[in-house]
């Protein structure tokens, strides 16, 4: 037997199904926290607070921050992100069990995207106090709540689940 392929191991109380997917998941969550940071990155670096960017006709490059949730809800710099973070902190190792626990492939990857987008955004709470937003999608006048990738993983790994759920197949 393959040392790096284990089924059926124990660690803190969890069953882990295979090491080998595991890490493979803990490498694929790794790298789009480390593509979203150095997109944050980029922009922190390269714009100006407000400054913005367009891109195509309805897509602009805006560097704003987000004091609160996605999308900007509760966006007050006063407002208490000591409750924010362990309320993310709880949310992130809830997936983490979650992720270890599913047999399901697509729902493993929606957990990964997930995951990737709460850490993400959970590091930008952790070393600015804020979140870096610069991803901004407009029709005409109306603007959609400035994004960045973190968001966009989240949002995509949401829906995933939510066509899994609606499509009536076993999660």
């Amino acid at each position: 037997m393959n040392s790096s392929y284990v089924t059926d191991v124990m660690m803190f109380g969890i069953k882990l199904k295979n090491k080998k997917t595991n890490l493979l998941n803990a490498i694929t969550i790794f790298f789009l926290i480390v593509f979203d940071q150095f997109s944050k990155y980029l922009i922190e670096n390269n714009f100006n607070l407000y400054e913005s960017y367009e891109l195509i006709r309805f897509l602009n490059i805006t560097f704003i921050v987000n004091y609160g949730f996605a999308f900007g809800i509760f966006n007050d710099p006063n407002s208490s992100q000591v409750l924010i973070m362990i309320i993310i902190m709880i949310i992130i190792i809830y997936l983490i069990f979650l992720l270890i626990q599913t047999q399901s492939t697509i729902i493993k990857i929606s957990f990964i995207l997930i995951l990737s987008g709460a850490i993400g955004n959970f590091i930008d709470r952790l070393l600015r106090g804020y979140v870096i937003d610069f991803i901004d999608l407009y029709i005409s006048n109306y603007h959609w709540p400035a994004f960045n990738f973190a968001d966009s993983y989240i949002s995509i790994g949401f829906i995933i689940i939510m066509i899994t759920i609606l499509s009536g197949k076993k999660i």
